[in-house]
C-alpha cells in the first residue's frame, strides 16, 4: 500500500506540471479575480486529472486506437496556438495573455493537459492495478499545483511585467513541443 501511495504521488506530481505551467502562464495575465480564478483553475485541472485516469482505466487499451491518430495533434495545436498568441499579444501591445477566466478556455486547457493522465489510467488497467486512490491523489495534487500556479504567475507578473507573459507563452509552446516529441518518438 505504501508503494502504491508513493508511486501515485510521484505520478501525480509529474502529471501536475503541465497544469501548473498553464496556471502559471494564465496567472501572469490576470489583473483581477485572482483568488476566484485560482480556485476555478484548480477545480478544472484537478477534476480532469482525476477523471481521465478513471476513463483510461475503464476503457483500457481500445481507446488508444481512437486517440492516437489525431489526439496529440490537437493537443500540440492548442498549446502552440495559445502560447504563440500569448507571445504575440505581449509583444504587439495586447496584454490579455491566456485567459483563465471563462470555462471554455479552462475546459480546453484542462482536457489538453490531462491526456497523459488518460494514458496513466490505461497503464494501470494493463497491469491490473486499482485506479480510484491513484486518481484521487492525481486530482488533488493537480488542484493544489494549479491553484498555487495562478498565484505564482500573478506575483511573478507584478515583478516582471510584460516579460512574464512572454515567458508564459514560451512555457505553453514548450509543452506543445513536449507533446509533439512524445508523439513522434
Amino acid at each position: 500500500m505504501t508503494d502504491l501511495l508513493l508511486s501515485s504521488l510521484l505520478i501525480a506530481v509529474g502529471l501536475a506540471m503541465d497544469s501548473f505551467s498553464v496556471s502559471l502562464a494564465g496567472g501572469a495575465s490576470l489583473k483581477e479575480q485572482i483568488g476566484k480564478t485560482a480556485v476555478t483553475a484548480g477545480i478544472f485541472f484537478g477534476f480532469f486529472q482525476f477523471a481521465m485516469p478513471l476513463l483510461g482505466w475503464a476503457v483500457g487499451v481500445p481507446i488508444t486506437g481512437m486517440i492516437d491518430p489525431f489526439g496529440y495533434w490537437i493537443v500540440v495545436g492548442l498549446f502552440f496556438f495559445i502560447g504563440g498568441k500569448m507571445i504575440w499579444d505581449s509583444l504587439f501591445g495586447k496584454e490579455d495573455g491566456v485567459s483563465l477566466i471563462g470555462w471554455k478556455v479552462l475546459l480546453l486547457l484542462a482536457v489538453a493537459t490531462s491526456i497523459d493522465a488518460l494514458a496513466v489510467g490505461i497503464s494501470f488497467a494493463l497491469i491490473g492495478e486499482a485506479i480510484l486512490l491513484p486518481a484521487l491523489i492525481i486530482g488533488v495534487v493537480a488542484f493544489v499545483f494549479s491553484f498555487f500556479g495562478v498565484f505564482a504567475g500573478h506575483k511573478l507578473s507584478s515583478i516582471l511585467g510584460n516579460k512574464m507573459q512572454i515567458f508564459g507563452g514560451i512555457i505553453l509552446v514548450l509543452i506543445g513541443i513536449k507533446f509533439l516529441l512524445e508523439y513522434c518518438l
